[in-house]
This record gives structure tokens, sequence and C-alpha cells, in this order.
């Protein structure tokens, strides 16, 4: 493993579009339930057992069997009830394929892979195992609503940062179980959800005005 090509692909600057999008934030900052730094801790941990959870395991699986990629995409199909995220995840599995291609021989997955199974794949061309490709996706699940919470709620960027290094525990603990399901059967996969953002994405995405794609 390489630890400074795990930082490359764990970079919050890789230009795959993921600044464009605040991990269902914006929806929950609109409907108050998250105002202030401690609201946004428990959201970030609530996004990141639920939600980063499948993540870890599908880039981590994806990583590990490129070649059963559609199964895989398939799996998250159906562990994301949401449209509007289904579209979120496909759009940001496309910018980050784009991004990763120009650096890696990435295998070819499809043209607009969800997100999960892109970072997989992208690990995978990168040298990286499916542990490595399990943490980059569960620490992307709380950077990016992170960075989010500082310019929708104008928090103090250090405050929010120490949320994020309270979480590198959990963090690993959840790569770890994600990387130690690689050989189950894809259905048998951890299906959680979190209700309030797939409600959320999808009132989100009637906005006219927003300042972030999901």
């Amino acid at each position: 493993m390489s630890l400074a090509t795990l930082l490359v692909l764990g970079d919050g600057r890789l230009p795959s579009g993921g600044h464009a999008h605040s991990g269902g934030l914006e929806a929950q900052v609109a409907a108050g339930r998250v105002h202030d730094v401690a609201s946004t801790g428990e959201f970030l941990l609530g996004r990141l057992v639920t939600s980063g959870l499948v993540a870890a395991v599908f880039a981590a699986y994806s990583c590990a069997r490129v070649d059963r990629w559609d199964e895989l995409d398939a799996g998250m199909d159906a562990r994301t009830p949401s449209p509007a995220l289904r579209k979120a995840s496909r759009a940001q599995g496309r910018a980050l394929l784009r991004a990763g291609r120009a650096m890696w021989p990435v295998a070819t997955i499809g043209r607009d892979p969800h997100h999960p199974v892109a970072l997989g794949a992208l690990a995978n061309a990168a040298g990286l195992g499916p542990l490595e490709a399990a943490v980059a996706a569960a620490h992307g699940t709380v950077t990016g609503p992170a960075s989010a919470a500082v310019r929708l709620l104008g928090l103090d960027p250090y405050e929010v940062h120490a949320l994020i290094a309270r979480l590198a525990p959990e963090c690993d603990r959840i790569a770890a179980d994600a990387a130690s399901r690689i050989g189950d059967p894809v259905d048998d996969l951890p299906a959680a959800g979190a209700p309030l953002l797939d409600i959320g994405a999808e009132l989100h995405a009637t906005w006219e005005v927003r300042l972030f794609a999901s």
C-alpha cells in the first residue's frame, strides 16, 4: 500500500466535483435540523454509520472485484431509494472516473457508475487494497458535508475539522468492517438507510435556488 497514493485519492482538491455536493446537508440545514457545530457533528456521525458504511463496503468490494462492477452497481441502486441521490451518486462516479483516468489506467465499469463503485475501481487501478478503498469512502462521507457546513452555516473551520478528527476512529472501524465483507454475496451486503436523507434529497431537487447539487 502507498500512503501517499491513498492521500491523493482522499484529497478534497481532487477535481472530481465533490465540492458541488453537500451530502444531504443543505436540505437538513434548511429544515433546521442542523444549525451549529454540535448538530453538524451529529449529522456527520449519522451519515457515516448509514450511507458511509454502505459506500465503504461497496468501494472495498469494487476494489477487490472490479469484474463484478455491474452487480455492485445494481446493488447500490437497490440501496439508494431516492432518485435524486441515485442521480447525484452517478454524477459523482462519472466525474471521479474522469479524474482517475488522467492518473491511472482504470478498468471499464460503465459510463455512469455509482460513486462507491467508481472509487473502488480507481483504488484498484492505483494499486490500493480494499481496506484503503473503504477508508477513502468512509472519510469522504464526512469530509464533504463538513466542508459544506462551513459554507452553509458560517461555522469555525477549526471546530468543524475537530469533528472530523474525532470521527477518525469510527471511520477506521467502519472501513475494517467493510473490507471484511468482500467475500459475502452482494445481496447480503449492508443496506443501512437514512430516510431523512432520502426525503431531503427529493425536496432539495425541486428547489429553484440552491448552493449545492445535492
